[in-house]
């Protein structure tokens, strides 16, 4: 701005000047008092010129001044991992490290706060920030907060985040994410709430060695005709139980591809709803574990993860789950090998994925706003993310660009460039059905249905009540 009004300035001195000395040449018949007067009217318009631009810088430099003062001095993000932090450090312009949960940005002191998922303690110690935002000090407000689409709602249909569009984000800005990525967090007035750097499109994920055992190949198109519908995944799990592998580490491995491709929601017209294809998993799952095909582990539990080194033949999971939770980094673990692969599996879905929020209230709009746009719409930023990271992110341009570049593969998957598979599945995902009530739910099923599976509950009917009970005490509205 300084430097556009300094040249408007300049260009009408000159100007002057110019029309001036027209006038004084017109003049140069006349006498020389003459044309001493028009000098002298030259020198003083050029003065009262350079007056006026001098003035104008001032002003800028006090506004922007002011305005830099608006801005606080401490960055408070919450987070509930390491992913956004190491994010932010390995891909963000002039992001300065301090330690394991402090950085820099410019003079401005960047704090992570991280408070893990385990018994809802993230959403828990969050909601209470933000119950004391509007009384905060400036030092202790929540700037940016992360969410995730299982209660994605909870956050945005509230004052809790602010409306991109109110940080300056435009439409224009988010032209290339996919559409599923910004229906998870508008709200009920259509205003886009949150960014996410990645898409979190899932593919079958299985196990190299073992596919060439007992498939005869480890081609991930040859290997999509095992597992091309929920029939033949079931008669290849037979195949896999004869060889001595399961098919699945836990029935809780494909929960999410059923849940992602119901056509009801969990609560309709306020009542607990169980949709077709949910029972679906279960009917699924129960002739599974009978036949030995696959075991009832929680999800990230010990016993679960002991398929990442070996005896399971596949599991399900985007991007991040590949080269984030797989145990890339830990010696005789298949993915430290680079012996998964990846194909399309039975069914698309999606699985998580992190949203960045600007909390209503921050002292700091301005680098919030920046961070966003760098992180998640920055097309050299997604490229790098995918190069180092190995992550799908939430750019079309950029993945259809790396889909195609024969260069680019995962280690983890052996060098398979899975880029195109990934995008061909984030098309696939329907967020119609997503509701407020969808954790709690999708928990407390599962959980019953694991009574189910291991004769706790003598019948289907039986952990069903359990399960209403359960999410009546989490949601006494429902009915």
């Amino acid at each position: 701005m300084k430097k556009k009004v300094v040249s408007v300035l300049l260009v009408s001195a000159m100007a002057v000047s110019m029309a001036a000395c027209g006038s004084a040449q017109s003049a140069a018949s006349s006498t020389a008092e003459e044309l001493s007067s028009v000098e002298s009217e030259i020198e003083s318009t050029v003065e009262s010129i350079e007056s006026t631009i001098e003035s104008t810088v001032e002003e800028e430099e006090s506004s922007v001044e002011e305005t830099a003062s608006d801005e606080g001095k401490v960055l408070n993000i919450y987070v509930w991992n390491e992913e956004f932090k190491t994010r932010i450090e390995d891909h963000y312009p002039g992001y300065e490290k301090v330690d394991a949960t402090t950085g820099k940005i410019g003079d401005v002191t960047v704090n992570f706060i991280i408070t893990p998922t385990d018994d809802n303690a993230y959403q828990n110690a969050l909601d209470e920030k933000l119950l004391a935002q509007a009384d905060a000090a400036d030092d202790d407000k929540v700037d940016m907060f992360l969410i995730e689409a299982d209660y994605a709602l909870k956050y945005v249909d509230t004052e809790c985040a602010m409306a991109l569009e109110d940080l300056g984000i435009t439409a224009d800005d988010l032209s290339k994410q996919y559409k599923y990525t910004q229906d998870v967090v508008t709200d009920s007035n259509g205003k886009i709430k949150g960014s996410s750097w990645q898409g979190c499109p899932g593919l079958l994920i299985y196990n190299r060695d073992i596919a060439s055992e007992v498939l005869g190949t480890e081609d991930p198109d040859e290997v999509q005709e095992y597992v091309k519908d929920w029939d033949t995944f079931l008669e290849t799990a037979a195949k896999m139980k004869e060889a001595g592998y399961t098919m699945t580490s836990s029935v809780n491995d494909a929960y999410r591809v059923f849940s992602n491709n119901v056509t009801s929601k969990w609560v309709e017209d306020g009542a607990i709803n169980i949709d077709a294809n949910i029972k679906n998993w279960v009917d699924m799952s129960k002739e599974m574990v009978d036949n030995g095909y696959t075991n009832t582990y929680e999800l990230w539990g010990d016993d679960w993860s002991k398929g990442f080194y070996g005896g399971v033949f596949c599991y399900f999971g985007p991007a991040w789950f590949i080269d984030f939770s797989m145990a890339v980094d830990t010696e005789g673990s298949v993915a430290n090998q680079g012996r998964w692969g990846a194909t399309e599996g039975p069914q698309g879905f999606f699985w998580g994925g992190t949203w960045c929020c600007a909390a209503t209230g921050t002292d700091n709009p301005t680098l919030v706003k920046d961070i966003i746009l760098a992180l998640t719409t920055d097309d050299d930023v997604m490229q790098e993310i995918i190069e180092e990271d190995n992550d799908f992110v939430n750019n079309s341009t950029v993945v259809d660009k790396m889909a195609a570049d024969t260069s680019y593969g995962d280690a983890v998957l052996g060098g398979q460039n899975a880029l195109g598979k990934f995008a061909a599945g984030v098309s696939t995902v329907d967020l119609s059905n997503l509701s407020s009530y969808d954790q709690g739910c999708n928990e407390e099923f599962q959980t019953a249905m694991k009574g189910y599976f291991e004769g706790t509950y003598a019948s289907y009917d039986d952990a069903v009540a359990a399960f209403e009970t359960a999410v009546k005490e989490k949601y006494p509205e429902l009915k």
